[in-house]
């Protein structure tokens, strides 16, 4: 998936103080003002499905999408945005109906940042989880590998001997 910027996110209303990832974004593909994108080109930037676009929609994870005059979708920058801020939370194993309550508490404006903050630091407690029981994952295949590799090396000498 190509990771688009994440700030500010598409139904998110512009913060007074900085909201922004440590990394600068990417630049969009098309400058504001002439970020009209179809469904198709959303696909081909994101990596979803068109299939999963109109879920989220649906779902109330993404907020009014335009509409051309002949009723096709009609994506803008902060669409992208949002959807790669979506793409960050998929990845933090965010369950899908945390990620339409943070939606609904965005739209709902600023008297929602602590409600906000509480669920991204929970989410982020649940990631450091995630990071430790693969630290402790990764050191089982280390030693693992370690062992075969030293099995091996034994093994070896033994046929030429």
């Amino acid at each position: 998936m190509t990771v688009m910027q994440t700030t500010p996110a598409a139904t998110e209303q512009a913060p007074t103080s900085a909201d922004s990832c440590s990394a600068p974004p990417p630049p969009h593909p098309r400058p504001d003002g002439r970020d009209s994108y179809t469904i198709s080109e959303v696909v081909a930037f994101t990596g979803l499905s068109a299939h999963t676009l109109r879920w989220y929609e649906r779902i109330g994870l993404m907020s009014h999408i335009d509409r051309s005059h002949t009723g096709q979708r009609r994506y803008n920058n902060r669409d992208l945005d949002w959807l790669g801020l979506v793409g960050k939370l998929r990845l933090t194993g965010m369950p899908v109906a945390d990620m339409v309550r943070y939606a609904e508490l965005v739209r709902e404006g600023e008297n929602t940042y602590d409600e906000r903050r509480d669920l991204l630091v929970a989410t982020r407690h649940d990631v450091l989880a995630r990071i430790a029981e693969l630290h402790d994952t990764l050191a089982v295949l280390d030693r693992k590998i370690a062992f075969y590799a030293e099995a091996g090396h034994g093994h070896a000498a033994e046929r030429a001997g």
